[in-house]
């Protein structure tokens, strides 16, 4: 397994996803289920949005923090050779259990995704939703990603949107929704430790271009999520109210030169 000495939200992270793997575990049939991708809290479907790419058949692509894999399950359906790898050894053994119920099979590694042991240039296309692109650290991971993909490869990661992270109250728990005013300094973003002890890492728009422009990435688009209109459901930590007037989430797609 990779190094993740002196790093210690990698340790608590996985600390963390180990003692949630119960709760994936009983919701990660229904994702693996899905026949189509799609994003975020609210399913918004690929098809409406375009992040991946038309053609996935053939591709080389790693899922950065997958958990249960169910996004490298939905490549794989779709041709493209997926690898997943994740920190957490239980969410791992839930991902492996539902290749085997639901007939699929493509690697699965325990491992930090910040510093793989992957050879450089090994992949057309690197996703992530929830996973490395906000439990690890982006100073570390994209430029990791960055060494991962092929020239012209492709990065497309979701994470919360800069909105609901500083609407979101200093002292939240798991389920604290976001308020309708400023909680929290826009210009502190980054590093964000919760009361469960898990770290969080989110940045400002300016700070992702700049990040993701020095590690030789050309962004090609922000897609700010809208919850589809047939959507009825709150959540934790944002109400249906709420993200139909801001977006709570949003994906960056980026292009390795």
């Amino acid at each position: 397994m990779e190094t993740d000495a002196g790093h210690d939200h990698i340790r608590q992270n996985r600390t963390a996803w180990e003692a949630w793997a119960p709760e994936y575990a009983e919701w990660a049939p229904r994702a693996w289920a899905q026949a189509e991708p799609s994003w975020g809290l609210y399913s918004v479907p690929d098809a409406d949005i375009g992040v991946l790419p038309e053609q996935l058949a053939g591709l080389d692509a790693i899922e950065l923090g997958c958990g249960t894999a169910y996004i490298s399950a939905w490549l794989a359906r779709k041709g493209a050779r997926p690898i997943g790898i994740d920190l957490s050894p239980a969410q791992l053994a839930t991902a492996r259990a539902m290749q085997t119920r639901f007939g699929l099979d493509f690697p699965l590694h325990l491992g930090n995704a910040e510093a793989t042991l992957f050879p450089d240039a090994s992949f057309d296309l690197a996703v992530s939703e929830y996973g490395a692109s906000i439990w690890c650290d982006p100073a570390r991971w994209i430029p990791e990603a960055a060494r991962l993909l092929r020239p012209g490869g492709l990065l497309a990661f979701l994470v919360n949107g800069a909105f609901l992270t500083v609407c979101t109250p200093l002292d939240a728990a798991a389920d604290t929704p976001a308020t309708e005013r400023l909680e929290r300094p826009y210009f502190s973003l980054g590093r964000i430790p919760w009361p469960d002890g898990s770290i969080n890492f989110y940045l400002g728009h300016g700070e992702w271009i700049r990040l993701l422009r020095a590690n030789g990435f050309e962004i090609e688009n922000l897609i700010e999520l809208q919850p589809p209109p047939d959507a009825t459901a709150d959540f934790p930590i944002v109400t249906l109210n709420w993200a139909r007037q801001w977006p709570c989430e949003e994906i960056w797609v980026a292009r390795r030169r």
